[in-house]
């Protein structure tokens, strides 16, 4: 009976890794499939409506008037508001989130550091309605008071969505900076180097391959957010010729959660389509994301 025992034990043992196996292997399945779905769904309600208008009165038309006769169906006047947006977050969110993250990893005091990362995590558990109305009470008044215009603008969209990719860029930056090796510091104050100097040309430098992850994954949530921009934007589809900081803009994201509602036909597969576009967004930001790692693998 004892004598049984080890391969009774390594059979139990071997059975339970065969069926973890099998559960990872499902659960990565189920994500690709996901994706697979996803795609399919877009391209095949997307791609026939783009064939129908025209690539290029579609992408590189600025005027959208779905109701109108003749209907017209071009986004890029909202290509170009979304580009402008993000590009605010990018300005104001990566600063900020950069020298928190650095402050964190390296000079922050125990205690405040205690108190500051879980307003950090809490910060990215905030629902996207939650940040509209907090710019739409606080954020459209101030810029309405000191800047001008109605406030519904493409600076108050700029300082919420800056606001909103701080958690992902202030987190995965930490981690970065956290993991570089000790010995990089110790030779560098070896050297001479004072603290700030060890930091900012050696330690920064040294990650800033999960630096510019953060920085992309940061703008692929600043491309895609719909809620927040809906409630701040003032969602105007605005000529090229007239954009400015200060007027009302519509984005990709908020013209599909604004008309889908309502359309049908050939107005429902354009917004559809429209989909498709942001999907190609994101697919260039995860192409970015994984040249710049392997630049850095590298390097």
């Amino acid at each position: 009976m004892h004598k049984n025992e080890p391969s009774v034990t390594m059979a139990s043992y071997r059975i339970k890794e065969n069926l973890m196996q099998a559960v990872f292997f499902v659960s990565a399945l189920v994500s690709v499939i996901a994706v697979i779905a996803i795609c399919l769904f877009l391209l095949l309600r997307g791609i026939p409506a783009i064939a129908e208008i025209g690539f290029v009165d579609f992408i590189l038309n600025e005027k959208w008037g779905p109701t109108n006769t003749p209907a017209s169906y071009g986004i890029l006047s909202m290509i170009v508001g979304s580009v402008y947006v993000t590009a605010g977050a990018i300005v104001i969110g990566v600063p900020i989130g950069l020298m928190c993250a650095v402050f964190m990893a390296e000079f922050c005091p125990p205690k405040v550091y205690k108190i500051v990362k879980p307003a950090v995590n809490l910060l990215a558990g905030i629902p996207s309605i939650i940040y509209g109305f907090f710019g739409m009470q606080i954020v459209v008044p101030y810029v309405r008071e000191y800047f001008g215009g109605n406030g519904f603008s493409i600076m108050s969209s700029s300082i919420i969505l800056g606001i909103m990719i701080l958690p992902t860029i202030i987190s995965i930056s930490e981690s970065s900076i956290k993991a570089v090796p000790y010995s990089y510091k110790e030779g560098a104050l070896g050297l001479g180097a004072t603290k700030e100097e060890t930091v900012f040309k050696v330690v920064v430098p040294a990650a800033k391959s999960g630096i510019l992850t953060s920085i992309i994954l940061g703008i692929g949530r600043a491309v895609g957010e719909t809620m927040a921009v809906v409630m701040v934007a003032g969602n105007a589809v605005m000529p090229l010729d007239k954009i400015e900081l200060l007027k009302p803009i519509r984005t990709l994201t908020t013209n599909i959660v604004t008309e889908m509602s309502y359309a049908s036909g050939l107005h429902e597969s354009s917004l559809i389509a429209t989909g498709v576009v942001l999907f190609v967004f994101i697919i260039i930001l995860n192409t970015a994301l994984a040249l710049i790692k392997s630049k850095s693998v590298r390097n």
